[in-house]
């Protein structure tokens, strides 16, 4: 047992995984989340639900923010029933949503003003990672904030990049990962639909291409969603949009030129407007079966 209490806001499918692996090592783990359902399975798995982001908060040690965006982490923090007026002096804030740089160095700035420790924490892994407590953290922030949160990030990580002492880091870090993970996918798509369309066993070609100097983890991971027609959200297409859309705006303040980053942009982008934005984000595959008119799915025998 832990003796650090912990609070996980935002229970999808990242910070659900999290807070089961944190209440499996003995932390006593309290959360929130607009959806009952998300609190009914968090309740199920040992934890405490709460009512309000405000009651989450309220006397742990250790806070996980687990949603969407900036926007909703400036809610769930600075928001009517935020956490930071909640929260004692000195408690950690982890940051772990996918933000843009600039915003994680506000929201720190903001929350050390307001006596809390933060630790600018986005992760890698996915649903399967935040399962299975195999994550990869992409971590800035102070030396006090990093040992108070120490039993919390053991839990829920298997690697810890330690970047700094100031928030931002972490989230540039994060932000320049996911070019490589949305070009990688789109770049898979586009294979497996060239394969269907020149007439090859998507499966026979899924399998040599995993096997061979063309594999990605992206492409090992999410190609059988592919062959399966198999689109139950793990993550959605719309994350990536949001996602490689920060990559592109983070490319524009360093005056990088990114044309693949763009590229793999305008494909999600088409495939949230073809109705498929909440849809897991290997649905971007649907974007070139549109086009071509051969599906990836694979043969039956």
């Amino acid at each position: 047992m832990s003796d650090v209490k912990l609070g996980v806001i935002g229970l999808g499918s990242m910070g659900l995984g999290m807070a089961r692996n944190a209440i499996a090592a003995g932390i006593a783990t309290k959360g929130y989340d607009i959806f009952p359902a998300a609190r009914e399975a968090f309740a199920a798995a040992g934890g405490t639900p709460a009512a309000s982001v405000a009651e989450t908060a309220a006397d742990v040690d250790v806070l996980i923010v687990m949603v969407v965006n900036a926007a909703q982490v400036r809610d769930a923090v600075f928001g009517p029933d935020g956490a930071a007026a909640a929260m004692r002096p000195g408690a950690v804030v982890m940051v772990c949503s996918t933000i843009a740089p600039k915003d994680a160095r506000e929201i720190g700035r903001d929350l050390a003003e307001a006596g809390l420790l933060v630790i600018d924490t986005p992760v890698s892994g996915g649903k399967v990672g935040a399962e299975a407590g195999t994550l990869t953290l992409m971590a800035s922030g102070p030396e006090a904030a990093f040992d108070l949160a120490a039993p919390v990030i053991a839990a829920v990580s298997q690697t810890v990049y330690r970047l700094g002492d100031e928030p931002g880091m972490g989230s540039t870090y994060k932000v320049v990962h996911q070019l490589a993970a949305g070009v990688h996918l789109a770049v898979a798509a586009e294979v497996m639909a060239f394969a269907a369309h020149a007439g090859c066993d998507t499966g026979v070609l899924a399998d040599i291409v995993s096997k061979s100097a063309g594999r990605s983890w992206m492409f090992t991971d999410r190609v059988p969603h592919m062959l399966d027609d198999d689109f139950a959200p793990r993550s959605t297409v719309d994350i990536f949009v949001k996602d490689l859309g920060l990559v592109i705006e983070t490319g524009h303040a360093s005056k990088t030129p990114l044309p693949l980053a763009a590229a793999a942009h305008q494909l999600f982008l088409a495939a949230s407007s073809m109705g498929h934005g909440q849809i897991d984000d290997s649905a971007v595959v649907k974007v070139y079966e549109s086009a071509t008119g051969s599906p990836v799915k694979r043969r039956e025998n």
